[in-house]
């Protein structure tokens, strides 16, 4: 699912007439200090991360002054949350709270349900898979029939709500579920959703996912890559990503593994799977021989010779990389002529660069002798180390794994590292 920031999101929310806490996201603590000059109260400093557990991080500061929002900032960019580098934090009002909700949608893809299920609870500020059943109102909702202003005043009022607070919460939880429909949401939720002492509902906090396959339909959300990412995606990600977006045939899924710096210190080696349980058996033989993958790649579902050899390229792009590893652990269906022709190619560009360079093919399935044979054939007068093999060792994991790694072995020594 494409994530988005908190403050992205609520700015979505605010376009929909759900009320927002006043602030500004700022990437340096000089604009910390600023935007809790124009808000002018005092302020919570946040990071802005796709990860939970911000406050238990330390993520998340209080400030009374803009200068000490200013120190706050200093002290939140530049660390890490759950592995995730904080490279802006959400300056906002601090809230005056005197009750604290949760409301949110997701999708039940349950075969007996299929549907967004709306939820609001009066225990907000924990996750809501803490929260005891008997304090969530859960509405399966008609995607025929849609939802009803007092579909929610009826959910809100069955967890005890009453008087002024009772419209306002059940107005957010009605125009939430319209945020949901509007940008084909997975996920959407406000934890918490407050009640400020002075009366008043705000979204304090926003979780907002969109469906990988809908982002098409939205280039107003500026999501770079329709697909699921725990970090901000890289320039390798990137070029990954049109691989995909510009040819449907087949799947090639490329994704950056370790940053280039990580890569100048050795041990690392391009890694190019093939079917997504296969390849994760391969990353697992190499681990243990003490070999680390720079990328994971995985190209399946009868993908062109061209794409595969776009994917081929960008592994071996990778600076300082000391061996590339090709996993076709599993007797694919796919005609494997296309997947030899693709790395033939790549190859005989790029191992010239590199005499020495080892190589370990695992190629098998429909088309299995023609494709060895375009290999055997097309590799045979490249300066690399390159071995080939077919069937026989389609379930030989930890050979080819432990071959693999005496040829790289031999070529750092080749090369004096």
């Amino acid at each position: 699912m494409a994530k988005f920031f908190e403050y992205q999101g609520k700015a979505l929310f605010k376009k929909a007439g759900i009320p927002i806490p006043q602030g500004e996201a700022v990437k340096t603590p000089e604009e910390a200090r600023e935007a809790a000059e124009k808000i002018a109260k005092p302020v919570v400093v946040k990071a802005q991360v796709w990860a939970g557990g911000r406050g238990k991080a330390g993520a998340v500061k209080f400030a009374d002054t803009p200068e000490e929002a200013r120190q706050a900032a200093s002290e939140i960019l530049g660390m890490e949350v759950k592995g995730l580098q904080v490279k802006e934090v959400l300056v906002e009002e601090k809230l005056n709270i005197d009750q604290e909700f949760y409301a949110g949608v997701i999708i039940n893809s349950a075969r007996d349900v299929r549907a967004p299920v709306l939820m609001f609870s009066p225990e907000g500020g924990m996750e809501i898979e803490s929260v005891p059943e008997e304090k969530i109102a859960m509405m399966n909702v008609d995607v025929m029939r849609g939802l009803r202003p007092y579909d929610t005043l009826n959910m809100v009022r069955s967890m005890g709500l009453k008087g002024g607070s009772l419209r306002q919460l059940a107005d957010i939880t009605y125009k939430l579920f319209g945020v949901f429909r509007a940008y084909d949401c997975r996920t959407v939720e406000i934890n918490p959703l407050v009640l400020t002492k002075e009366g008043k509902a705000i979204a304090a906090d926003c979780r907002f996912q969109v469906d990988d396959q809908a982002i098409f339909r939205h280039p107003e959300l500026g999501v770079k890559i329709g697909r699921e990412f725990v970090k901000e995606p890289t320039e390798f990600d990137l070029i990954a990503w049109k691989f995909e977006e510009a040819d449907f045939r087949g799947t090639s899924y490329v994704a950056e593994m370790a940053p280039p710096e990580e890569l100048k210190k050795g041990g690392y080696v391009g890694y190019h799977g093939i079917g997504g349980g296969a390849a994760i058996m391969g990353v697992d033989a190499l681990s243990k021989v003490g070999l680390k993958v720079a990328d994971y790649a995985d190209t399946s579902g009868n993908p062109t010779a061209s794409k595969v050899y776009r994917v081929v390229k960008l592994i071996l792009s990778q600076p300082g990389i000391e061996g590339y590893f090709l996993a076709g652990f599993m007797m694919a269906n796919q005609e494997q002529w296309h997947h030899a022709h693709g790395i033939v190619k790549a190859l005989r560009e790029e191992l010239p660069k590199r005499p020495g360079f080892p190589v370990v093919l695992l190629l098998c399935g429909n088309k299995e002798k023609e494709s060895q044979q375009i290999l055997k054939e097309g590799l045979a007068d490249l300066p690399g180390r390159i071995e080939i093999y077919d069937r026989e060792h389609v379930y030989d994991a930890k050979f080819l794994a432990s071959r693999f790694k005496a040829l790289v072995d031999e070529y750092r020594a080749e090369q004096g590292r």
